[in-house]
């Protein structure tokens, strides 16, 4: 239930309001219902990018060993890009009236990425955690996808599908440093 106050609104969630589940008047024609569920989606994938935004710089300032400059160089691109969707989808959930919650402790609280672990540091080993973190990403982002078309907000779901062809280039990236062809594995 919602309760209007002046030109903003406040969406009850469970028991309590909370200054952050308000949303603004807006002109995009979609219900109030999908915009506040685009906005809670929108806002989920915030956080997930900024925190693997977060732990991309994290590889990219520990690595060590032989391919340091190689990937030293990759990671700070990764992570540029995930910036940069950070963004977007910050933006879009403001667009829809909704409030973005894009802060680093917002993120950590609502994140669904595990932590990296701070006990690596070799090129492989950050490879191999972004490489898992990246494949959860991805597929949550794909899932994103589907729920905004279901909803019938094709502008979010075009925006988690560029967002999705970019993680998935970007996996690629990744893995191919760890790939093997299927008959030397054994």
């Amino acid at each position: 239930m919602a309760k209007e106050k002046g030109k903003v609104r406040l969406v009850k969630d469970s028991e309590r309001q909370s200054e952050l589940d308000r949303t603004f008047e807006t002109a995009v024609d979609l219900s109030d219902a999908t915009r506040v569920a685009m906005i809670q989606l929108l806002n989920q994938e915030l956080a997930d990018t900024t925190d693997l935004y977060s732990q991309t710089k994290q590889a990219h300032w520990n690595v060590k060993g032989i391919h340091f400059y190689q990937l030293h160089l990759l990671f700070d691109q990764l992570a540029e890009k995930r910036l940069g969707e950070a963004d977007e989808l910050a933006e879009r959930a403001t667009e829809l009236g909704g409030y973005a919650l894009g802060t680093v402790r917002m993120a950590t609280a609502n994140s669904r990425l595990p932590e990296i672990p701070t006990v690596i540091n070799t090129g492989v080993d950050y490879v191999q955690a972004l490489v898992e973190r990246y494949g959860i990403h991805g597929n949550a982002i794909r899932a994103a996808i589907d729920e905004a078309d279901e909803a019938g907000d094709q502008d979010t779901a075009d925006l988690f599908t560029e967002i999705s062809r970019d993680l998935d280039k970007d996996l690629w990236f990744l893995q191919a440093h760890l790939q093997v062809p299927v008959q030397e594995r054994g």
